[in-house]
């Protein structure tokens, strides 16, 4: 470690600051902290803070939130993560939550039909670049390549949650076929555990716990389960199977909240292209979701469940696994499986572009120009997510007073 013991409030004020600035997904996420902790800081050093990415990009889950809980935890322990996590994540959380009331009300006027339809089109743009990158840097050779399409066709020939979860499971299974030596490890300094390997195989046993308990009690006469479990069943399980990044959620928790109802359609798109433009991680998406699916009184309490559900199976990982980490990283047989993990999301993004943002969003020539622009800005000129975000909303209003 670089830097000496620190305070749960100093971890705090600190992943509070990131929390309010950090725009432009998970990868600048992690470049933020890379500027802050490392360089600012000094918290941790650069071989502690490449491993502690490391191992978040190996395990399911949303990496930055993750590597800024590895973070915290590191720096003043478990009451560190917490407060890490809490500071990263209320900013967005919060002001979806308040989205999720304001977007109604917005829906039933053209003028602010159109604002959330350019959000929506700004969603095309944005997830359409996130297939861009991640194919570059998850499929780059034939196999690879050759997995991501296969799981794009399940999931195109039977496109229910469980068509993803085998895809995923099916793809680790052929990265052990087909990618072993891929993937060399990097020399590096083994990391400081700040848990001890009894503590981690708890954290493993609730991990497995919550996946499998869940759905299990929520198939036992489903209208007589309660609403908050069922909310914590869908968000859980979608946090536990998310592999490449947050944008991959939107497949999994389309189907866990649009599919059953819970959440209409084009507002469930609109919340989507509204997350683009706040910092913090995308899984800050599952508050303004939660809310929506317990509209009233209980929108908070929905948002609470919602989003700490989708967050706990990851954060319980990286706690699991940091033990075993500096082991696990050198077996090719893990490097490999996660490697075809990560190429088969690629697939499930992709067919997420096609349906249901595409489908549903791309609705005539104005339309598609406009995501073509937001992609260009977002792809070749490297304008921030935010403001491709902001030019969709202005041309979807536009679009809307011209139209009506």
């Amino acid at each position: 470690m670089a830097g000496r013991p620190g305070t749960p409030f100093e971890v705090l004020l600190a992943f509070l600051r990131l929390g309010l600035t950090s725009f432009g997904g998970p990868v600048a996420h992690l470049g933020y902290f890379r500027s802050e902790l490392v360089e600012r800081r000094g918290w941790v050093s650069e071989q502690d803070y490449a491993e502690i990415v490391g191992l978040c990009q190996f395990l399911p889950g949303p990496a930055s939130s993750q590597a800024g809980f590895a973070l915290g935890l590191l720096r003043a322990g478990p009451i560190g993560a917490l407060a890490a996590w809490a500071g990263f994540t209320l900013p967005s959380a919060l002001f979806m939550l308040l989205c999720a009331d304001l977007a109604g009300g917005l829906a039933a006027s053209p003028l602010g039909h159109g604002l959330l339809h350019g959000l929506r089109l700004a969603a095309v743009a944005v997830v359409a670049g996130a297939v861009l990158g991640m194919a570059r840097s998850l499929c780059p050779d034939r196999p690879r390549a050759a997995i991501a399409m296969a799981a794009m066709l399940a999931t195109a020939a039977a496109p229910a949650g469980v068509a993803q979860m085998v895809a995923i499971f099916l793809g680790a299974a052929a990265g052990l076929l087909l990618c072993r030596g891929t993937g060399a490890p990097r020399d590096a300094i083994p990391i400081v555990q700040p848990v001890s390997a009894p503590a981690g195989a708890r954290c493993l046993g609730l991990f497995l716990a919550l996946l499998v308990l869940p759905p299990v009690l929520a198939a036992q006469r489903p209208e007589a389960v309660p609403q908050g479990l069922r909310l914590f069943e869908a968000f859980s399980r979608a946090g536990a199977l998310v592999f490449g990044g947050g944008h991959v959620v939107l497949p999994l928790l389309h189907d866990a909240v649009v599919a059953p109802g819970w959440v209409p359609e084009d507002r469930f798109l609109a919340g989507y292209g509204l997350v683009q433009a706040v910092p913090g991680p995308l899984f800050s998406f599952a508050a303004y979701l939660g809310a929506v699916a317990w509209p009233g009184s209980g929108g908070l309490q929905g948002a609470t469940i919602a989003l700490l559900a989708i967050f706990l199976p990851g954060l319980l990982l990286v706690a699991g696994t940091l033990p075993f980490w500096n082991w696990l990283r050198a077996r090719p047989a893990a490097r490999a499986a996660v490697q075809g993990a990560n190429a088969a999301v690629v697939g499930l993004l992709a067919m997420a572009l096609y349906d249901p943002l595409w489908t549903s969003t791309i609705l005539r020539p104005a339309d598609f120009i406009v995501a073509v622009a937001g992609f260009l800005l977002l792809t070749m000129w490297q304008v921030p997510p935010l403001a491709v975000v902001a030019l969709g909303a202005a041309s979807g209003a536009a679009l809307s007073l011209h139209t009506g």
